[in-house]
């Protein structure tokens, strides 16, 4: 399972003391540019996190890596409304460098998705109110992606790193059986026509609309 956020080495190392969760950290490549991969680095490190991750046997295995994360994070900024607009250009390249790894047999997505909520200013977290009543932008791990599987997604919503790092450790005795993943081309296109809008209050919630 992947670990998506911001996990610090404070909040890794903690989450890797207990005895049957192994932590799977990604390993840059030998040189710049130098990464396998039609998608570049980042893809292609974060892939080759999850194979690793794949040939353990453990009760449960956290990837500090994720071969979406420069995608989503395109996602999310193009929803961010303290900036300029942003058009979709940025996200369609990094999703098609995504796709193109996915397809080459790069990468799965992982069983589950452990995402660490991130705080904004004010103290709100993703996809919560700012002072004054304005939206967080919401992030592509809490909109689209559980929109799609809800059991698949876990949230952990806390600050401090030993926090996190129990809400964690809880996440996993709690995870859910639900249906696999859709094949990657919907999942992107599901996020291209996601209605921030319209977001689940809760992960058992209704299905969110999809724009069409």
């Amino acid at each position: 399972m992947v670990l998506a956020g911001q996990p610090g080495d404070v909040l890794l190392t903690a989450v890797s003391r207990p005895a049957n969760v192994i932590l799977v950290r990604p390993e840059a490549p030998a040189s710049p540019g130098s990464a396998d991969g039609i998608a570049g680095d980042g893809i292609a490190v974060a892939a080759a996190a999850l194979r690793r991750a794949a040939r353990i046997s453990s009760p449960y295995v956290l990837v500090a890596a994720d071969p979406l994360a420069a995608m989503a994070a395109q996602w999310q900024a193009m929803w961010e409304l303290t900036q300029a607009p942003r058009g979709t250009e940025a996200f369609e390249v990094r999703a098609g460098e995504a796709l193109a790894a996915w397809r080459a047999g790069q990468f799965e997505l992982p069983d589950y998705y452990l995402v660490l909520a991130r705080e904004q200013p004010g103290g709100a977290r993703t996809g919560g109110a700012q002072p004054g009543g304005q939206e967080q932008p919401p992030d592509f791990y809490l909109g689209p992606l559980r929109a799609l599987r809800p059991h698949r997604v876990a949230v952990v919503a806390a600050k401090e790193p030993a926090e996190q790092a129990a809400g964690i450790v809880s996440a996993l005795g709690s995870l859910r059986h639900g249906r696999w993943w859709p094949p990657l081309p919907d999942v992107i296109d599901a996020a291209r026509r996601f209605y921030p809008g319209s977001l689940s209050a809760t992960p058992d919630g209704p299905a969110v609309p999809l724009l069409r």
